[in-house]
């Protein structure tokens, strides 16, 4: 625990063999960690093994793959089930780093905010790290439309590496969301839409052929994804749209 609060960690896992063991040990090596719990999304290689031979974390598989998003609200809803007062949501792909941890931990039990998002942006060294130009381009422009329609000012809406504090994964509609890759996507918008802040630390990036990767077929879907959950929220503020996954509101 850290101060009395319960972190778990999650990580949504999908043919991560190659990559699972260096996340978790540095996972594991800090000793305010209350749970692992990893969810194979019926993985084709070795994932699943693996995990279970890790000492602290809990494994769940599902029989079938559901996807992206089907895996985080397994992984949330587990972490909520074990007490989770803090939870962290990390990719076990090795891309970010589980040394922000403290930080992205202590945000939250301190009070400061209730959701923290680790950039890869914010630091400026994105494509120094890797990032494909083609993929920076991509974040850079679909963060610019959805800062300008729902007037928030983060520098990425599409990191992997998220911390939120109970009381806001227990309050958004998670069930209503995607079950692919915009699950991400919806959620921080989801995180706006009930007044929420958010808190970023920049993170380093990390790209090399062990990581998973969308293709650009897949990005492409992704992107245009992300622009209609954001016209949408859009609508929804002017009240003239009604859907589910942004629900009325007790506050203006």
């Amino acid at each position: 625990m850290l101060n009395g609060k319960n972190v778990v960690v999650v990580m949504p896992a999908y043919n991560a063999a190659r990559t699972l063991m260096r996340t978790y040990e540095e996972v594991a090596a800090h000793e305010f960690v209350d749970r692992i719990i990893l969810v194979d999304d019926a993985s084709q290689d070795a994932t699943l093994a693996i995990a279970r031979q890790l000492p602290r974390v809990d494994v769940h598989r599902h029989d079938r793959n559901l996807g992206y998003g089907a895996n985080q609200k397994t992984c949330y809803r587990l972490a909520l089930d074990a007490g989770a007062d803090i939870v962290v949501m990390i990719h076990p792909d090795y891309q970010y780093t589980p040394k922000l941890l403290p930080v992205m931990v202590s945000l939250i039990e301190q009070g400061l905010y209730p959701c923290v998002l680790a950039s890869r942006i914010l630091g400026g060294y994105a494509l120094q790290g890797g990032m494909p130009w083609w993929k920076y381009a991509a974040n850079r422009a679909l963060t610019l439309v959805e800062n300008l329609l729902t007037g928030a000012k983060l520098s990425e809406y599409h990191t992997g590496y998220r911390a939120f504090s109970r009381d806001i994964l227990e309050r958004l509609p998670l069930d209503q969301n995607s079950d692919d890759f915009v699950f991400d996507n919806e959620v921080l918008l989801q995180v706006l839409w009930f007044g929420y802040t958010l808190g970023e630390v920049t993170c380093p990036t990390r790209y090399f052929p062990e990581a998973s990767s969308i293709n650009f077929r897949r990005s492409l879907a992704y992107g245009w994804g992300c622009l209609k959950t954001a016209v949408l929220y859009r609508l929804a503020m002017m009240r003239l749209a009604d859907t589910p996954l942004f629900p009325p509101r007790l506050h203006p």
